[in-house]
């Protein structure tokens, strides 16, 4: 008898025993009165077994190596899945003959078949029935022969005495198991749920320490009950055996004293450590003590430092827990606790830092300096944590770099761009295998320092899932009055954070969880104008690039003119990031040309640019005619910066209904109906005939239908250009609107007024229409950005009508 566990095999539960590999179908009396009505097969492939006998309802797996074997399996998986089992009459016959082969075996189905990594084939079988060899048919590719059946005789008339008989069977069973020290005690309950006698017999004759011989002898007995007797006998001599074996092991037994054990395992380790040439266990433990006295610990943490080195201690070295434990000690000694960098409160040298990295962003550069000067002061501030937010390209992670080279603070990025476990940023549990303590911790590790820069970025784009919301695990690390005892799972500590400078970066503030949001000072980083981006690019970008490509400002300048062609032709972005490929392509073609050794101009021409980067791409931007009534300049606010989008309408005769394309969101298709619903509420004010509205509809597009547009400051040009429509008269020229309304035909202020000017600047407007409470937003714009630019400050729509709306005809315009 064997160890055993629950498995299922094609839908049949099984109980597996893992030392002799044998398992227990959990057959019902219906099963087996099934498989003693099934039919067997006139004509059988048949398997030779070297060192077992299969007995009927048994299961087993069979290892094939022969070529024979593992072809005969192959074909009965393909095919029938029926095959004959016998055993051999030596198992030492590596190519038995028929004459080698018992005559009595046992019909099999194929459970599974299991090509293992040696080449050999293990398949799973199940006992059938007891046949008997009539005549070989054939030898090759392997044996085949004809069969007959072999009935099992089952006592009736003393049907009393089998059950009894059956019921010592399986009494004795479970005395062996309880005997044997090898045998789970969980295998008696296999026993007893054995509902078949003839089984209970066969199970117990498979599984028992005999020979091949023995086995194949009962096996051939047709009579059940004599079976029954004969494998009753064999338990007995088991049983005995069993018994006398551990009474002679109880006698000789010799228990080492615990502490006796101990050294001397110790000692055996430590001799094994020293002749590899490691360090031994003590040693290290030592080694690891004696850094502990040179940490900055409070009490506390010194005090949790030796219970988790004694534990270590008192560890085999070879179990997988020590491992574990060897790492969280190496971490708790590698952390800078207490161990802060010098600041250099220089601010007139960090000013300097800041405006050699980046031009433009006083806003921004202003709020660092204010925070370095309280730092200054205070010296135990406890940092706020600050957010900078704005399109990409604009340099806000690189601002994080800049102000630790200022303040002389070690640089930590962490990239939270798809984060999705909360364990990534609290760590695991040191139960787990392969725990590790969370990108915190780890990169405070590699910081070696308790107050360096700490960089989170792309903040906004942390994910939630199965594994937690590491937006809500960043709560405690971003909260100035909880993160002085920053938790993580793996240190099973707080840990000081306070003193960490965090610098978070973001591109969309509305998928941030607000109470997040709460904790961070928002700094918004809008986008660069035309003239600051040609600064950035001749200052910054083209000496880089010029590094990386091996190259100096004697082999290639790019003059301002040039750039400025290069910034409004080829890039649409609020940042930099485009504009630095553009240019890395120019310094490509230099140097190309100057390894073929080819001419070309140092100086870069306007048809340079062309050659080098095509004819100019970025022409949606340009301000179209306004010859056609009802097409209107929008401003708009996006991911990458500001853009102008066109905003037509027409009329058609119909019955005054409304209808929208563009793919446009809730709020803009919203704007539309409050707008045409304000036109038929004044339509005389506004000298529209109220029939018309009526026997004309009305279509609004916005154009480019593939891009997604939504937001609330599309309702003053939806207005505009309805009423254009109506009254058939063009807007006038060079002139780009942005605000929202209500039904009483009020302007609403709107966001993202200074990518919007931008971009306004771009597209060569002149004139533009802003509510009158969007005028703090003009003013904190520096001037020399509003160069060329008229503002009309508006309250309602009526200003909005008079301003935007000429009294010439439009062409082609029809006399509604």
């Amino acid at each position: 008898m064997s160890n055993q566990k629950i498995l299922t095999i094609d839908n049949l539960s099984l109980q597996e025993f893992d030392n002799d590999s044998e398992l227990i179908p959990l057959l019902t009396p219906e099963d087996e009165e099934e498989m003693n009505n099934e039919e067997l097969p006139e004509d059988l492939p048949i398997l030779p077994l070297r060192n077992t006998v299969l007995f009927p309802g048994v299961v087993i797996p069979i290892t094939a190596g022969r070529d024979k074997s593992i072809k005969l399996i192959n074909d009965a998986n393909a095919g029938g899945k029926v095959i004959g089992v016998v055993s051999q009459k030596n198992e030492d016959d590596e190519d038995p003959s028929p004459e080698d082969i018992n005559k009595i075996g046992t019909v099999a189905r194929i459970l599974r078949v299991l090509k293992m990594p040696d080449g050999n084939v293990t398949v799973i079988l199940q006992g059938k029935k007891r046949f008997e060899i009539d005549q070989v048919t054939t030898e090759l590719p392997y044996l085949k022969a004809t069969i007959k059946e072999v009935p099992e005789n089952r006592p009736e008339n003393d049907e009393a005495e089998f059950s009894t008989i059956i019921d010592s069977v399986k009494e004795l069973a479970i005395q062996i198991i309880k005997e044997s020290p090898n045998i789970p005690t969980e295998a008696t309950f296999a026993i007893k749920n054995i509902e078949s006698k003839s089984f209970v017999i066969n199970f117990v004759s498979s599984n028992m320490n005999l020979s091949v011989k023995e086995k194949q002898d009962l096996l051939s007995i047709n009579d059940l009950k004599e079976r029954a007797l004969a494998t009753l006998k064999f338990m007995n001599v088991e049983l005995q055996k069993l018994e006398l074996k551990n009474d002679i092991q109880s006698k000789v037994r010799f228990d080492l004293d615990q502490q006796q054990r101990e050294y001397f395992l110790h000692q055996q380790m430590k001799t094994i450590q020293e002749e590899l040439g490691g360090v031994s266990h003590e040693e290290e433990i030592d080694e690891m003590r004696i850094k502990g006295l040179k940490k900055k610990w409070n009490e506390k943490t010194k005090t949790h430092f030796e219970k988790e080195l004694s534990k270590m201690q008192r560890m085999n070295p070879q179990s997988p827990d020590f491992g574990i434990q060897r790492n969280y000690l190496e971490l708790f000694l590698e952390l800078p606790w207490n161990e802060f960098s010098k600041d250099n409160f220089d601010l007139k040298r960090a000013q300097k830092i800041l405006d050699k990295d980046h031009f433009g962003l006083e806003d921004v550069k202003k709020r660092m300096i204010e925070h370095l000067a309280v730092l200054k002061l205070r010296n135990d501030m406890k940092s706020p944590i600050l957010c900078l937010y704005g399109p990409p390209g604009v340099g806000k992670t690189s601002i994080g770099k800049s102000v630790a080279e200022a303040l002389g603070r070690e640089y930590v990025r962490i990239s939270l761009g798809g984060l999705r476990d909360e364990a990534e940023i609290r760590g695991h549990r040191k139960t787990y295998i392969g725990a590790m303590p969370g990108r915190i911790i780890q990169s405070l590790k590699k910081a070696k320092t308790s107050n360096p820069v700490f960089v989170l970025d792309e903040i906004d784009k942390l994910s939630s899932s199965n594994s937690g919301d590491p937006s809500s695990a960043l709560l405690e690390v971003l909260d100035p009055e909880q993160n002085s005892d920053f938790y993580d799972n793996f240190l099973e500590m707080g840990f000081d954070l306070s003193k960490v400078m965090f610098i978070a970066t973001s591109n969309n503030m509305s998928t941030i969880q607000p109470a997040l949001k709460d904790r961070m000072e928002v700094i918004n980083m809008t986008g660069y104008t035309i003239e600051e981006k040609v600064e950035i690019a001749k200052q910054h970008l083209l000496p880089k690039q010029l590094k990386e490509h091996g190259l100096t400002s004697k082999h290639l300048t790019i003059a301002k003119k040039q750039l400025e062609k290069i910034v409004v032709g080829y890039t649409r972005e609020s940042g930099v990031r485009g504009l630095e490929k553009q240019i890395a392509k120019m310094v490509r073609n230099t140097a190309k040309s100057i390894a073929m050794e080819e001419e070309y101009n140092v100086k870069v021409t306007d048809e340079d640019v062309i050659k080098v980067l095509g004819a100019p791409r970025m022409e949606r931007d340009k301000y179209e005619n306004n010859d056609v009534a009802g097409v209107v300049t929008g401003l708009a606010w996006t991911s990458v910066g500001g853009d102008i989008l066109f905003i037509e309408s027409i009329l058609s005769k119909g019955k005054g209904t409304l209808t929208m394309t563009g793919n446009l969101g809730t709020v803009m298709k919203e704007s539309a109906t409050i707008a045409l619903e304000y036109i038929k509420s004044n339509a005389e004010r506004l000298g529209i005939n109220p029939e018309v509205i009526s026997n004309y509809n009305v279509h609004i597009h916005v154009p480019e239908g593939a891009t997604p547009k939504d937001g609330p400051s599309a309702g003053v040009a939806m207005l505009t250009s309805l009423v254009s429509s109506f009254v058939q008269r063009k807007i006038k020229k060079s002139l780009a609107m942005t605000g929202e309304i209500t039904l009483r035909g009020r302007v609403l202020p709107v966001g993202g007024i200074k990518e919007k000017i931008l971009a306004a600047k771009r597209a060569n407007i002149k004139e533009l229409i802003l509510c009158h409470e969007n005028k703090r937003d003009i003013d904190e714009i520096k001037p020399e950005y509003l160069e060329g630019l008229t503002f009309h400050y508006v309250k309602e729509m009526s200003e909005v009508l008079a301003i935007a709306i000429t009294d010439q005809k439009a062409k082609n315009a029809k006399i509604l």
